[in-house]
């Protein structure tokens, strides 16, 4: 069964904090590079960070210094640590396989940066 859970959201002023996770299924996860996107309102989905399956990341200059993804392959989990929050990382966040087409996506989870 293909799942993506992904927690953590909520409203936060600026400069705050936030830990996303992602819980997906095994045969998403399993010896795939893994990421976490952002969709703001108005805007096309976006890469903001990724981590392979041996734990070298990337992250989306936007975000560089304040965000850390990290992973878990004992519990299929991704998470996305994010401090130093601004208004401009308000968006509805997902994550799922990365650099790979994927049809199926979870429904997110809303983070709001604002005072």
């Amino acid at each position: 069964q293909v799942q993506l859970v992904e927690s953590g959201g909520g409203l936060v002023q600026p400069g705050g904090s936030l830990r996303l996770s992602c819980a997906a299924s095994g045969s998403i996860f399993n010896f795939n590079a893994m990421a976490w996107y952002r969709q703001a309102p108005g805007k096309q989905r976006e890469l903001v960070a990724g981590i392979t399956s041996g734990g070298d990341t990337n992250y989306a200059d936007a975000v560089k210094g304040r965000f850390t993804i990290s992973r878990d392959n004992a519990k299929n989990t991704v998470y996305l640590q994010m401090n130093n929050l601004k208004p401009e990382d308000t968006a509805v966040y997902y994550c799922n396989r990365w650099g790979r087409k994927n049809a199926y996506w979870g429904q997110g989870t809303q983070v709001t940066v604002s005072s």
